[in-house]
């Protein structure tokens, strides 16, 4: 199977990642929950549903990763072009790519661009689940 990429966001009250119990597979709640799991890998045990996007070119992947990070990126200390360039050298490379910040009022933004098949943890691909 050919490395592709499929993105994710979340975007919610930053409190509720302190709910770590069900951001565990080991949870009962862990599919239903609509909290980013702890370990980026993990967002392949989630329904495919909860696929944003899927990319097979690094670039067009790296720039949406981009799109959705751009409410973050005013209040975020990283450039921008740096958060580019290591996602152009780690995606290639099967490393999943996680971008998170704080945005006012109390809200988390985390986008994330996770390899499939993926090295640290041994999910099915969901998109192809889902057919």
């Amino acid at each position: 199977m050919a490395l592709h990429w499929h993105g994710y966001t979340w975007n919610g009250n930053g409190q509720d990642l302190a709910r770590e119990a069900e951001r565990r597979p080991t949870s009962p709640d862990f599919i239903s929950s609509v909290l980013p799991p702890m370990r980026t890998g993990e967002w392949l045990a989630k329904p495919a549903s909860r696929i944003a996007e899927t990319f097979d070119d690094v670039t067009k992947a790296a720039e949406w990763m981009r799109s959705q990070y751009a409410p973050a990126a005013a209040h975020d200390p990283i450039p921008m072009r740096d958060r580019l360039d290591q996602a152009h050298d780690l995606l290639p490379r099967g490393v999943d790519v996680q971008w998170g910040s704080w945005l006012p009022g109390g809200r988390f933004l985390t986008v994330g661009m996770i390899c499939c098949p993926n090295h640290h943890v041994n999910h099915p691909c969901p998109a192809r689940q889902a057919l």
